[in-house]
């Protein structure tokens, strides 16, 4: 009962405290970004590379009929794997997600259709652009619509040298008629756009048991990148059970 009393940007808040994670607000283009940061993130090894991970599109939806106040998941995956990496590794909120919604230009169209619009990648990508100033690469890192918008990121920030999507929503199109959703007018859709340069590393992961993002939605648009690699894991859904698959991927980045 306590649990669902408490908003649930307060209760990833509490999951990233319980992590060593540090809470703060930064500006973007056009909105604000709750941003969580290692209190160790100086003294890492590497210091050339920045691992940004980016959150699913959470709770849009309620009961599939009506829009969510706040879409902030209850409990984050990103944060949960951002735990076990060591490296450089910093979580930037979605526009409007984390306690946010009230904020001057939020609407709900932020989080439903147009939650991969132009002014909420152009937002996030001068956050990222900020942040990773200081550093030589730059890993995107997203989950379902987070890899989406890691996609549509990559355009912009010079910095990247590789992605990571874990059940992305790779053509928003395929994805909406899979569903019978209504399509996301107003979202860019990473389907439609050129295919990322060579330069750009990429690992694909999706889950055998995923009936949110089958694993058929993303071979054929990952058959179009150049280089890029597919890892299906049998045995995850959407959300389980990534945390067991990380060690590998960390292995993989640290490899190329």
């Amino acid at each position: 009962m306590a649990s669902c009393a408490t908003p649930a940007y307060q209760q990833l808040d509490q999951q990233a405290a319980e992590s060593g994670f540090l809470r703060s607000t930064v500006t973007g283009g056009k909105f604000r970004h709750v941003l969580y940061a290692s209190k160790a993130r100086d003294s890492v090894a590497d210091k050339d590379t920045l691992h940004i991970y980016i959150e699913g599109d959470g709770v849009n939806w309620q009961w599939n009929r009506f829009v969510k106040a706040d879409p902030t998941p209850n409990r984050s995956l990103m944060l949960s794997l951002m735990e076990s990496d060591l490296g450089n590794v910093l979580y930037v909120g979605r526009p409007c997600y984390l306690g946010l919604e009230l904020d001057e230009g939020c609407d709900a169209d932020h989080w439903t259709y147009e939650r991969y619009s132009p002014q909420v990648v152009n937002s996030m990508a001068a956050v990222i652009k900020a942040e990773a100033s200081q550093y030589r690469k730059v890993v995107l890192i997203g989950h379902s619509g987070g890899g989406a918008l890691a996609l549509l990121i990559a355009e912009q920030v010079p910095a990247v040298t590789a992605i990571v999507t874990i059940a992305a929503i790779v053509d928003t199109d395929a994805w909406t008629k899979h569903h019978g959703y209504t399509r996301l007018v107003g979202s860019l859709n990473p389907a439609k756009r050129d295919p990322l340069p060579s330069s750009i590393r990429q690992l694909h992961l999706t889950g055998g048991r995923d009936k949110n993002m089958p694993t058929s939605l993303v071979q054929q648009w990952v058959a179009r990148q150049l280089g890029a690699k597919h890892w299906e894991i049998p045995q995850n859904s959407h959300l389980c059970c990534w945390d067991k698959n990380w060690p590998s991927v960390l292995l993989w980045l640290a490899s190329i």
